[in-house]
């Protein structure tokens, strides 16, 4: 099962800024967040979503890893991986320039 667009998840534009991706992420944690929905799976469930969303959307690096690849950047052996090794080699300190 494929998952759902992590801005769509905590209802955000693409463009939103932190203000905004915190402020949606706060009321939304706050109505599916377990203390207030005790034995409800479903509330649980997206309550880790907008857990695993916000943390992508809010942290710069891996927004911007996600907006590239979408979720594929973050599973094992996906873009994430390449795009990682995309910028120049490193060398070591007795290597030939």
């Amino acid at each position: 099962m494929a998952k759902e667009d992590f801005y769509k998840v905590l209802g955000i534009e693409r463009d939103a800024d932190a203000g905004a991706i915190k402020k949606a992420y706060r009321a939304k944690a706050m109505k599916y967040h377990p203390d207030r929905n005790p034995g409800d799976a479903g509330a649980e469930k997206k309550f880790k979503e907008l857990n695993e969303a916000n943390d992508v959307i809010s942290d710069e690096q891996k927004r911007a890893a996600y907006d590239r690849f979408g979720h594929e950047a973050f599973e094992q052996g996906g873009a994430a991986a390449v795009a990682g090794a995309v910028g120049p080699p490193v060398r070591g300190a007795d290597a030939n320039p």
